[in-house]
């Protein structure tokens, strides 16, 4: 018995329905950057809202997805410069639902995984306004795979460990250091380039290989996505001499070296500096 045509029904009827009610926020994930990587229901829930409130790693691609008429408020951060402190953030959130507004609040990757869509839910909680989230593509998975890099493999990684390289106010990087430099595993440190110092050291420090292959990859997915291999040793320099700025993931691991091989040749802004292979000098060119 042929049940395309039914599924196909289920999947638009779920599509069709109206999720989203005035004066309900959605905090959804928008994935790291490349259209193609939204959700259904995000691109859903972005065509039905009246008030966009937006990060500034939400692409412009995806913005041209809103629809017409509705408010769009940028409330992007940097590290150590934040275009809106986060305290109003989450006020604005609770007046424009009050407001009976269909409210998206849009963040790069998961809203979850170090996009303080945690915090912003609380609040929302607190202030007895309904929520709904929504799960992106993180930047660990999604810039990995677009540069040809496993997260975990049987041969090089059995775990993975998002990790943050930056700490609320400025506060020191005191991580399990020991238990990041433990073999067979990958780290991906988001928000890492002002403590590059800091990670090679404390690796190093607990026993991790200073050969260790390292790959930073800033704006991954998007067009102008720029990568690098190097080592451990070598992070800090390179990150100098490329001049990698935010948004860059550093994912340290063995699975690293697979890029060369996984890598495919449209993505661009390769440069490999492993140890005992010969350096390719890098650019930034479109992915």
């Amino acid at each position: 018995m042929n049940t395309a045509p039914r599924q196909k029904c289920l999947v638009e009827f779920q599509l069709a329905e109206q999720p989203l009610r005035p004066g309900e926020v959605a905090i959804v994930g928008a994935g790291p950057g490349d259209p193609g990587l939204l959700t259904l229901r995000a691109l859903m829930l972005i065509q039905q809202a009246d008030a966009i409130v937006y990060d500034r790693l939400v692409s412009p691609q995806i913005m041209e997805l809103v629809k017409p008429g509705a408010e769009r408020i940028h409330v992007g951060k940097a590290s150590g410069c934040h275009f809106v402190p986060q305290d109003e953030t989450n006020d604005l959130l609770v007046k424009l639902a009050i407001q009976q507004r269909r409210v998206v609040r849009l963040k790069g990757g998961d809203p979850y995984i170090f996009g303080r869509g945690g915090e912003e839910a609380e609040f929302l909680v607190e202030n007895d306004i309904d929520f709904l989230v929504v799960p992106g593509i993180t930047s660990a998975a999604g810039c990995s795979s677009y540069c040809g890099i496993p997260l975990t493999h049987r041969d090089y990684a059995q775990s993975v460990t998002f990790v943050t390289g930056h700490r609320k106010a400025d506060h020191a990087l005191e991580l399990n250091w020991q238990v990041l430099a433990a073999p067979g595993q990958t780290r991906v440190f988001y928000m890492g380039l002002h403590n590059a110092p800091t990670i090679v050291r404390e690796l190093t420090a607990h026993g991790l290989d200073g050969n260790c292959p390292v790959a930073l990859v800033e704006r991954g997915t998007t067009p102008l996505q720029h990568m690098t291999v190097t080592t451990l040793n070598d992070l800090v320099d390179t990150i100098d001499r490329e001049d990698f700025q935010p948004p860059t993931l550093i994912i340290v691991g063995e699975v690293v070296q697979l890029a060369e091989k996984l890598a495919r040749p449209a993505q661009a802004g390769w440069h490999s500096a492993l140890t005992n292979r010969t350096a390719i000098t890098g650019s930034r060119l479109p992915a």
